[in-house]
């Protein structure tokens, strides 16, 4: 397997660096996209699942990870920005499969519905573009935690919602990343938040219709903020959509434990066209790679209003 890392460029001048990940010559690809806030190395273990059968590609936009030293500091990104950053990837990579975390799932959805020509399948996971009440209580005290500069209680508030159910140590690993975030990431953070609490689902959903290709929602049993309940609403919006709830689970998916990989590595390979029993010995890694994983090196798909 090697790593390739490329510096794309994007007509606004903006650079976004790209991991393609080759298992194999010759195979499909896949390409992920990361929650906001979140960088490639939160899908380390992800890769390692998807590269028994895929190629990988993943990216850092440009605020973030290893794109941001790529760029110049107090560019924020709207929605609209990383739909076009997406779109731009797909085109020139060509991967077939794609799958997305949290509010990634927002830019995903939208570049489907463009109908990106070579994109066969998409698993879009821990993602509702319904606020419902709990989201909303966790974002509107995220945004104030955020403006008066309580950044600590603001990683203290991520920890006691959206990621509560993560192992302790990376709970540790993220109240530390959360709390060192450098000015122009905490302005990235402040407007993502604003997004979220301006967003009107009415205004987009009738674009979906236009996706062609065949999609699957995952979320958590145990997710409050994007459950598995609210989701199954897009079957009106999207032409045989697929639903699964991996159980015991909230919205950090594979990162939650060793069972919960299992599930998602089960649930995405089958669906992007491998069914085979899970290798023990492969979970066990793929846990191992979870416990060392943290915020500071992988962003962990993180992000303010995760339901984002």
């Amino acid at each position: 397997m090697s790593v390739e890392k490329i510096i794309f460029r994007l007509p606004n001048s903006l650079k976004v660096q790209v991991e393609s990940h080759i298992f194999e010559v010759g195979r499909k690809t896949v390409i992920l996209v990361n929650g906001a806030l979140a960088t490639t190395a939160s899908f380390g273990q992800t890769i390692k699942y998807l590269g028994e059968r895929y190629n990988v590609i993943c990216f850092d936009l440009p605020y973030a990870g290893q794109s941001k030293q790529h760029n110049r500091a107090g560019s924020l990104l709207t929605k609209e920005d990383e739909v076009e950053i997406l779109l731009r990837l797909i085109q020139h990579f060509e991967p077939r499969f794609l799958y997305s975390v949290s509010w990634g799932g927002l830019a995903s959805l939208l570049a489907l519905a463009r109908q990106p020509a070579s994109i066969e399948r998409a698993v879009i996971g821990s993602f509702s573009p319904f606020l419902n009440e709990a989201m909303v209580a966790y974002v509107t005290q995220a945004r104030h935690l955020l403006d008066t500069g309580e950044n600590l209680q603001a990683a203290q508030l991520l920890n006691d919602t959206v990621g509560k159910h993560l192992p302790r140590i990376l709970k540790l690993l993220n109240y530390r990343y959360l709390t060192s975030l450098p000015k122009e990431e905490q302005s990235q953070v402040a407007f993502h938040v604003e997004q979220i609490l301006t967003l009107r689902p009415e205004t987009y959903l009738d674009q979906l219709a236009n996706i062609r290709c065949r999609v699957k929602f995952i979320n958590g049993e145990l997710d409050e903020y994007t459950t598995a309940h609210d989701i199954r609403a897009m079957a009106h919006y999207i032409r045989h959509a697929q639903f699964a709830t991996a159980p015991n689970t909230g919205h950090f998916l594979e990162l939650e434990g060793r069972a919960q990989a299992a599930t998602m590595r089960q649930e995405i390979l089958g669906f992007f066209g491998v069914n085979q029993e899970f290798d023990r010995s492969r979970l066990d890694a793929l846990s191992s790679a979870a416990e060392t994983q943290t915020f500071a090196h992988s962003g962990l798909n993180v992000e303010f209003g995760s339901g984002k």
